[in-house]
């Protein structure tokens, strides 16, 4: 054999094998390469996208955690004044109450300092009578001398 018709033959084949890897192997290979390619970048940008969705829940929450914090401390605020102001109000009404009492009590002790008085006047009465029976002796008519008596227990 000769080496020409050799090396001839051999690069006849070698186009041939690189004619069918272009045409055959390699347009599948790269369409393949190409797919992963735009998986992978696709993949990247929505790895991205949830980030920066991520960062924007957490900014979200973190304003939410804020507000609901304020509004929390504004009732609770509000809530302080109103129990404040209610238990100045039990206070003015206890003491409203008390008040009422006391002038209730002191109605009632002049009262019985009345009733006392009459009943010490009636008594002394009595005993004036029994007193000036002895005195006189003889019997004094309570009835007869009512106007007497009525003047006296005046006095008294």
């Amino acid at each position: 054999m000769n080496i020409n018709a050799t090396l001839f033959v051999q690069m006849v084949v070698f186009f041939i094998g690189a004619w069918v890897t272009m045409k055959f192997i390699w347009p599948p290979l790269i369409r393949a390469l190409d797919e992963r390619q735009k998986k992978i970048a696709d993949g990247l940008a929505a790895a991205d996208r949830g980030n920066r969705s991520l960062e924007e829940a957490q900014k979200k929450i973190a304003q939410l955690d804020a507000d609901a914090r304020a509004r929390s401390q504004a009732l609770m605020g509000e809530t302080e004044k109103r129990a404040q102001a209610v238990i100045e109000e039990a206070k003015v009404q206890a003491k409203a109450e008390g008040d009422r009492l006391i002038a209730a009590a002191k109605a009632d002790a002049e009262q019985e300092v009345v009733r006392a008085k009459d009943s010490l006047r009636d008594q002394v009465a009595v005993l004036a009578v029994a007193g000036a029976e002895q005195i006189l002796k003889r019997e004094v008519n309570a009835q007869v001398h009512a106007e007497l008596l009525n003047q006296l227990k005046a006095r008294l």
